[in-house]
C-alpha cells in the first residue's frame, strides 16, 4: 500500500465569509482566515473518500481581511427551547469578512485506520495500490469541471463562493500585509471522525506571516 503524501491545491473566493471564533458568544466574529477543519471541509466537498485522509497544510490570503457588520434572522438550534417551540427567530449580529480570496493547500494519504471503513470501502482500498494518488487525480478532474458533492460555502451556508477552481494568474498572495497573531484557533470539532463525539481541538499561537497561514503538523500526521 502506498503511504506517500499527494499534494492538492485550489483557489476559492467570494463576497462574504464567516470562520466563526468560539469565544464571541451570541455575536459571532470571524477569524481572518479559514480554520483547519473548514479547509478540510472545502476539499472534501469536492471529493471525499473514507479510504484517504485530507490534511490541510496552509492558506494563502489573496485579499486583505476586511471586517463588516452583518445581521441575519437566526432560526437555528441555538435558540432557547421556548423560541424553538414557537418557531420564533431572532436577529443575530455578526462580524464577517468581505471580498475574500484564498489559495488552499493540502496533502492526501492513505487512511491508516481501517476499523471504521465499510465493507465496500475495504474492497476498493485493497484493490487500489495508491488511494492518495487516486484521490489526487479525481480531485483535479472534479475541480476543473466545477463538480462537488455538497454546496460549497465560505463558512456559513448562505455565503456561497463566487469562484472555485484552479489558481488564477490574476490572483496574488498579499505578502506585504502586516503579520496577524491568533492566540488560539479552532482546529477541529469532531476530531475522531464524522460519527465521533464532540471533542474540540485548538492550535495556539498561530501567525499569518506575509499573507500565509501554515497549519501546525501534529504528532498524528494531521
Amino acid at each position: 500500500m502506498d503511504n506517500k503524501l499527494y499534494h492538492v491545491e485550489m483557489e476559492i473566493a467570494g463576497n462574504t465569509a464567516m470562520w466563526t471564533r468560539p469565544d464571541c458568544g451570541d455575536s459571532p466574529c470571524s477569524y481572518p482566515a479559514p480554520t483547519y477543519s473548514a479547509v478540510r471541509g472545502i476539499f472534501e466537498s469536492i471529493l471525499w473518500g473514507p479510504a484517504v485522509l485530507v490534511m490541510p497544510r496552509k492558506v494563502e490570503l489573496c485579499a486583505r481581511p476586511q471586517y463588516h457588520s452583518y445581521v441575519t434572522n437566526y432560526g437555528g438550534p441555538l435558540r432557547n427551547s421556548n423560541n424553538i417551540k414557537k418557531d420564533n427567530n431572532y436577529q443575530l449580529y455578526a462580524t464577517v469578512l468581505l471580498d475574500v480570496c484564498y489559495r488552499l493547500y493540502a496533502d492526501v494519504t492513505t487512511n491508516p485506520d481501517k476499523r471504521k471503513l465499510s465493507a465496500k470501502t475495504l474492497v476498493w482500498d485493497r484493490r487500489t495500490t495508491s488511494p492518495g494518488h487516486a484521490y489526487q487525480e479525481m480531485f483535479y478532474k472534479r475541480l476543473k469541471k466545477g463538480q462537488s458533492f455538497a454546496t460549497l460555502s465560505l463558512g456559513w451556508s448562505e455565503f456561497t463562493p463566487s469562484y472555485v477552481g484552479p489558481f488564477r494568474a490574476t490572483t496574488h498572495v498579499c505578502d506585504d500585509m502586516p503579520d496577524i497573531m491568533i492566540p488560539s484557533m479552532y482546529r477541529s470539532v469532531f476530531s475522531d471522525g464524522y460519527k465521533s463525539a464532540y471533542r474540540a481541538v485548538y492550535d495556539t499561537n498561530i501567525c499569518i506571516r506575509k499573507g500565509v497561514l501554515e497549519f501546525p503538523i501534529r504528532g498524528d500526521g494531521t
